[in-house]
């Protein structure tokens, strides 16, 4: 009896091996999901919209074939300082894959000196490729509320944080749209809801261009 005793323990060995596998299926399939991040304000918020007619939620209704979870964090008002101090948390709670700046714009609008808001969101990069994710930022625009000079400095920075950290810069979702009245809310500042999808199908293409090289 000791062969039916070997070949006994031989086939529970195998069935084990069998088991583990199949329970490590679920994990090996969480671990190859892609997690988006989208670190912003409020013109990713959905600012004067309800948040199913903002273009993160409509982005993720038009990924829901897609293995790719859309987070959105992005805060009305927010500044570098705040995602700043957000990020270590964020990146922890989601362990996200990729993720999405879209901030400074209210910093500029501020008058934050620019030293400052460079220096923000290169530590936003910086935290993130740390934690191998991968950074997608977006260019940001405003005003010359504080002159050209200033206006110039704001912008160049989004191309030089670019270039040094080696990452994919998206033109500003609203560079046409705010160039039309009836697409913008009464503020003058944030996209309607009509924007929105427009927003939403330029992003599925830009950033999923990224996600989905």
């Amino acid at each position: 009896m000791p062969f039916l005793n070997t070949y006994s323990l031989r086939i529970k060995i195998v069935l084990l091996f069998v088991v583990i596998r199949l329970l490590l299926i679920p994990d090996q399939l969480h671990a190859k999901e892609t997690k988006l991040l989208i670190l912003g304000d409020s013109l990713s918020a959905a600012y004067g919209l309800k948040q199913e007619q903002g273009w993160v939620s409509l982005l993720q209704d038009a990924w829901q074939d897609q293995d790719v979870n859309v987070i959105n964090a992005a805060i009305s008002g927010e500044t570098t300082d705040g995602a700043l101090a957000r990020l270590p948390r964020l990146l922890e709670q989601h362990q996200p894959t990729h993720i999405f700046v879209e901030l400074g714009g209210n910093d500029g609008l501020q008058g934050h000196p620019i030293s400052k808001i460079r220096g923000n969101l290169e530590e936003i990069i910086q935290l993130s490729q740390k934690d191998k994710v991968k950074v997608i930022l977006q260019q940001m625009q405003i005003p010359t509320n504080y002159g050209t000079r200033y206006t110039k400095m704001f912008t160049a920075s989004y191309t030089q944080l670019a270039e040094k950290h080696a990452l994919t810069l998206l033109p500003f979702f609203l560079e046409n749209i705010a160039l039309d009245k009836s697409l913008m809310q009464r503020d003058g500042i944030h996209p309607t809801a009509e924007a929105q999808i427009i927003i939403a199908k330029e992003m599925q293409k830009t950033l999923g261009g990224v996600i989905f090289p």
